[in-house]
């Protein structure tokens, strides 16, 4: 007989889109702001002072077309 536990978890996205159109892409102030708020908001969630330093991958960025995005996921049991 299998031994085996199961789960649902609800999986939210925090995402802070920057418009990168072209043919200038990305302003560095925006990105920077949107990175501030992105860290912010994952130390919140976290539970984690602002002296300690969050793990390298805690944010993600992503590119879209017109875009990039920084994100990070939380995941809660349903």
């Amino acid at each position: 007989m299998a031994t085996y536990t199961t789960e649902s978890v609800t999986l939210t996205i925090r995402r802070w889109i920057v418009p990168a159109a072209e043919p200038w892409g990305a302003a560095a102030a925006e990105i920077s702001k949107a990175w501030a708020a992105a860290e912010l908001e994952y130390r919140r969630h976290r539970g984690i002072p602002q002296e300690q330093p969050l793990p390298d991958d805690a944010l993600r960025f992503r590119v879209r077309d017109d875009a990039i995005v920084i994100c990070f996921e939380i995941e809660t049991p349903s």
